[in-house]
């Protein structure tokens, strides 16, 4: 059964450093965190946005990567996506652009993303409950006794987290506090940010079928799946970037051969683990719809960090558009229930040539 959960403020966390949190936790929003503000009535009337997902990107004054570079945009900017185009020019790798302001910037590093904000939900489940981040990005607050907050991880749009409770935060709203499956970390972002992901959308897809298959191709950047001899699902995906690695490393290249779905987790903490504000720090939190297939640690996964599919692009994973890998993590064995962290077993064949 749900429990409620009290908003008791996080001055009953710990004991507060003199002048810390207590001289601060009334203080506006944006003076203690950038998280992302409440939507502007220009991003709304967009017709898409888009958020810059590497540390930067050019803006052309043409659709063509030899045209006159104007300025650059940076990391987590968010532009209006006036056309999207697709000129003879190329490249052929990826030939898709988009005319933002000012000019042009090429689709690859991209990630489309919306603004939608959500009511607060104070009946959760005990156990935790899965939910989405809905804005270009949230950023994440840890609470450190004795200090107060401080910065950690910034969250993107549609990455997947565990909701675990309700508190106050430092600007005295409503925060979603969320554990990170790796290491157990507690932190915190506006309730507003997020939205509780209902069971029905976590339902299994044709989970009576016994015959499944995934089949990627690697020369030509695809997932296809089969239910029997019936081709039920196709995306373009991006699969491991050839690299040389260290002895001892993992080879970046994803892995060929006859494989099984064994481990299917909603959210995914890629990286170490560290507990960092560094947005240059290789941290992937919240990947969502993550089925491993080898043990090594090879999945079929999410993907918010570019827009470059059919390309390779990947440490030996295989990418997918987010709402792709929904789909299909829904569809493979074995079958996940709503609470589950993670679901192992002998599940849905992959074939990876």
């Amino acid at each position: 059964m749900p429990v409620q959960l009290s908003r008791r403020a996080f001055l009953k966390l710990g004991v507060l450093a003199a002048g810390g949190l207590a001289a601060r936790r009334f203080a506006p929003a944006r003076e203690i965190s950038d998280h992302f503000p409440v939507a502007q009535e220009e991003w709304l009337a967009a017709p898409r946005l888009g958020r810059v997902a590497i540390q930067q990107i050019s803006l052309y004054s043409l659709p063509r990567d030899d045209a006159r570079i104007i300025k650059q945009h940076f990391r987590d900017e968010v532009l209006n996506i006036y056309e999207e185009i697709t000129p003879a020019t190329g490249p052929a790798w990826n030939p898709l652009w988009y005319r933002v302001w000012g000019g042009y910037v090429h689709s690859a590093n991209i990630q489309k993303v919306g603004v939608h904000h959500n009511p607060v939900i104070e009946t959760l489940r005990p156990e935790g409950q899965l939910a989405e981040i809905t804005v270009p990005y949230s950023q994440s607050f840890r609470f450190i006794r004795g200090q107060g907050w401080a910065r950690l991880y910034r969250l993107y749009y549609q990455t997947n987290h565990w909701i675990t409770g309700l508190e106050e935060g430092p600007d005295g709203q409503a925060w979603y506090q969320l554990t990170d499956e790796l290491g157990d970390t507690k932190f915190f972002v506006p309730a507003h940010h997020v939205r509780l992901i209902p069971d029905e959308e976590l339902a299994p897809i044709s989970p009576d079928v016994a015959d499944k298959r995934i089949e990627v191709q690697i020369a030509r950047q695809t997932l296809t799946a089969y239910e029997g001899d019936v081709q039920v699902f196709f995306s373009k995906v991006s699969t491991g970037v050839s690299r040389n690695v260290p002895a001892g490393q993992l080879p970046t290249e994803t892995p060929t051969g006859t494989f099984n779905i064994n481990s299917k987790m909603p959210s995914k903490h890629m990286g170490e683990g560290r507990l960092t504000d560094d947005l240059e720090d290789y941290e992937l939190v919240g990947v969502p719809w993550t089925a491993f297939f080898d043990a090594r640690g090879y999945a079929i996964h999410g993907t918010y960090w570019h827009n470059n599919f059919g390309v390779t692009m990947s440490r030996g994973c295989v990418n997918l558009p987010n709402e792709q890998a929904k789909w299909l993590f829904r569809w493979m064995a074995p079958e996940n229930a709503p609470t589950v962290v993670e679901q192992t077993g002998f599940g849905t064949r992959v074939e990876i040539r």
